[in-house]
């Protein structure tokens, strides 16, 4: 049996043996009456494999059937603004919040965080290695180092934006500028072969890492915080919502078994955990 398949054998035990099962939680141990259940999150979340471990385990103690759209955030909070997903698992708490405030979503909850950093070819040849975030986006650009924009309105993307403001650059339409228009994994292989620089969450990164030629040059800055929130899109603004199944994500996230998974994934194959569980805590 390989470590990663006993690795997860234990996880699975520890979820059962440390918490109670969300069906009998969330339904009386009934089944559920309408069991699809769509997911609308980010691209880290499918890319670096979590949602592969934490799925199978809520389908099979709930009896929920989820189909997982990774879209990023930006899509992913338009389709439950439009009441077209049922839950939803993103990283930009500044959009979500138009969402929250509206009344759009219930059941906002603090699941994990990781962290962004920005990565880059060996030979870094815009000199940002050590500098923080801005500082390395101000270099970047003066020395018209290719950068590779995921340009997607997703969390990441949004991030970065938002890092090019503290800049006060505006590097969209320069030739050195480039946007994918694809999620974080395709990103990443698209400026390992360019050479060039991305900004990427570090779970993403860990799991590509045997993929591309790129190294972390920029990290440990305390605005690159990469914080995931869980939210139920609200069923009493649509009716079509599946608002059961929301609700029992949601509190299937949060439970003692599923933040041990979440902060233990990660370790066996990269030494260290690719996000980090924050349920109940306050950021």
């Amino acid at each position: 049996m390989s470590k990663r398949l006993l690795f997860l054998l234990l996880m699975v035990a520890a979820l059962f043996l440390t918490s109670a099962d969300v069906g009998a939680q969330t339904a009386g141990g009934k089944e559920p009456q309408v069991k699809d259940l769509i997911l609308a999150t980010t691209t880290s979340t499918v890319d670096t494999g979590l949602l592969d471990v934490l799925i199978p385990i809520f389908e099979k103690q709930t009896g929920y059937r989820v189909k997982t759209i990774s879209a990023g955030t930006g899509q992913a909070l338009a389709m439950g603004e439009k009441g077209e997903a049922d839950v939803l698992l993103v990283h930009a708490p500044e959009a979500e919040k138009k969402l929250v405030d509206s009344g759009l979503v219930s059941n906002y909850q603090l699941v994990m965080h990781n962290d962004f950093v920005i990565v880059g070819p060996a030979s870094d040849p815009a000199g940002i290695k050590g500098k923080q975030s801005v500082d390395a986006f101000k270099a970047v650009a003066q020395k018209e180092g290719t950068f590779v924009s995921r340009g997607d309105d997703s969390g990441t993307h949004k991030k970065e934006l938002s890092l090019w403001k503290k800049a006060e650059l505006t590097p969209a339409g320069a030739k050195w500028y480039q946007e994918s228009g694809q999620g974080m994994g395709a990103t990443l292989l698209m400026a390992s072969e360019k050479q060039a620089y991305t900004l990427t969450d570090r779970g993403t990164y860990l799991a590509q890492k045997p993929n591309i030629k790129l190294e972390i040059l920029s990290e440990g800055d305390p605005s690159l915080l990469n914080i995931y929130h869980v939210m139920r899109v609200n069923p009493e603004k649509f009716t079509k919502v599946n608002g059961e199944g929301g609700k029992a994500f949601v509190e299937f996230m949060l439970l003692p078994g599923t933040q041990t998974i979440i902060g233990e994934f990660g370790k066996d194959k990269f030494g260290q955990p690719l996000f980090f569980p924050d349920a109940g805590k306050k950021m």
